[in-house]
């Protein structure tokens, strides 16, 4: 049976979720239109909400309603580490898993050539520019263990290297070619406490 415009857009716009293909999203959408309006509102208000309040930390790329994000905010955090990570979801997975009190800078991707994703792309001049002035004594790479996070994680620690600031590497307790928003928090836990010079 073929759906309505407004019914086919929502399965369309459904798709965009990660691991959600046609027949997932056209359950989510007869769902949400048949048995649960209420939830459908809520999820479109709550959606609305977030793409108007949320950003980019001025400081490290992660997602955030302020300025500065509550680890950049706040004054307690150790300032010599810095931690880079891929996406937001892996501050969370180690602020989570880890007794980890520095600071975070978000790539929000990974270098990619083919896919046309530079330094540019990932905020490297601002990550520099952090190496420079902002006393970083210890750069954390938990970049993901694919071909591009290990290319990304080479390329940081050559720059690193340039401003003579120490580069670690957390353990390879993470499975190669894993993710880390998937990792269970003990492994990650141990693999962050077990890194080592990069």
């Amino acid at each position: 049976m073929r759906q309505s415009g407004a019914i086919s857009e929502l399965i369309d716009a459904l798709r965009c979720l990660p691991g959600v293909g046609p027949k997932t999203a056209q359950r989510m959408t007869l769902h949400l239109l048949q048995r649960d309006r209420d939830a459908a509102r809520r999820l479109s208000e709550a959606l609305h909400d977030a793409l108007t309040k949320v950003g980019l930390c001025g400081q490290c790329r992660t997602l955030t309603e302020s300025t500065l994000c509550e680890h950049c905010a706040n004054p307690a955090r150790d300032r010599s580490q810095l931690c880079i990570v891929e996406s937001p979801a892996e501050v969370y997975a180690i602020s989570r898993a880890t007794a980890y009190k520095g600071l975070f800078f978000v790539l929000n991707g990974r270098l990619s050539p083919l896919d046309g994703i530079g330094p540019a792309e990932l905020g490297l001049g601002a990550l520099e520019k952090r190496l420079k002035e902002d006393g970083v004594a210890e750069l954390i790479l938990a970049t993901n263990t694919t071909v591009e996070g290990e290319a990304t994680a080479h390329y940081l620690s050559d720059m690193a290297r340039r401003h003579g600031i120490r580069t670690t590497r957390i353990a390879h307790g993470i499975p190669f070619g894993g993710e880390l928003e998937y990792v269970d928090g003990t492994t990650l836990s141990h693999a962050f406490d077990g890194r080592k010079d990069f």
